[in-house]
């Protein structure tokens, strides 16, 4: 099997997994759901301000309600060994740990899908204006909000407290990639398009998922093996 068929396999193990228990994702969803109903009371749906943090508010509901599916991408073998087995298969690291990330990167996407017609509804927000452009912003801010979560999610496994360990080491790591996700989807709602002012965060987006992608890849071998 070539590297991309390896982790194909990999993520649809993942993604089949998922989809028979739904532990991650109805409790992500359901996170989800419930924050965006506690500040919808929180807040004057109508008042102008919501737009200004739009983007801020989803976003951080993304980010938390990721981590509970980011937390369970390598927990979920630890049973019967079957983490071990993975590492000793002739999958290599690399396929193996780009193949949860893809199954990460699809479950938060179906999170954030579920969201925004909720957020649309709750806060009376256009949201639709440029589909295409906020569901790119969405693409490259999730892979690189997955790839920092699932690398992190192998280093921390083995940790008792992995479940207070991973938000603590990810978010700010996460710092870049959310603030250029929460302006451009702020001025997507607010005002349709992105300005040109702004391409530098939608570059910064770019630039920060290569770049994480690429050192999560060089240093996987190093964090499952040691």
């Amino acid at each position: 099997m070539n590297f991309v068929s390896q982790t194909l396999t990999v993520a649809g193990k993942d993604i089949r997994s998922e989809i028979r228990t739904k532990e991650s994702l109805n409790a992500a969803i359901s996170f989800a759901i419930v924050i965006l109903v506690i500040f919808s009371f929180a807040v004057d749906p109508s008042a102008e301000q919501i737009k200004e943090m739009s983007g801020g508010l989803l976003w951080i509901v993304f980010a938390f309600a990721g981590a509970l599916i980011l937390n369970r991408s390598f927990a979920r073998e630890l049973g019967n060994d079957c983490l071990d087995a993975l590492i000793c298969s002739p999958v290599p690291s690399a396929a193996l740990f780009t193949g949860k990330a893809a199954a990460n990167f699809v479950l938060l996407m179906v999170v954030e899908a579920v969201s925004l017609p909720i957020f649309g509804v709750l806060y009376n927000m256009q949201w639709m204006r440029d589909p295409a452009t906020l569901a790119a912003v969405c693409m490259l801010a999730t892979w690189g909000i997955t790839i920092i979560g699932t690398v992190f999610s192998a280093l921390t496994v083995n940790l008792r407290l992995r479940e207070l360990m991973l938000p603590v080491l990810i978010y700010p790591m996460m710092i870049p990639a959310l603030m250029a996700a929460m302006r451009l989807t702020t001025v997507l709602i607010s005002e349709g398009t992105i300005p040109a002012d702004d391409i530098i965060w939608l570059r910064l987006l770019v630039g920060f998922d290569i770049i994480f992608t690429a050192l999560s890849v060089m240093l996987i071998d190093t964090v499952l093996i040691g």
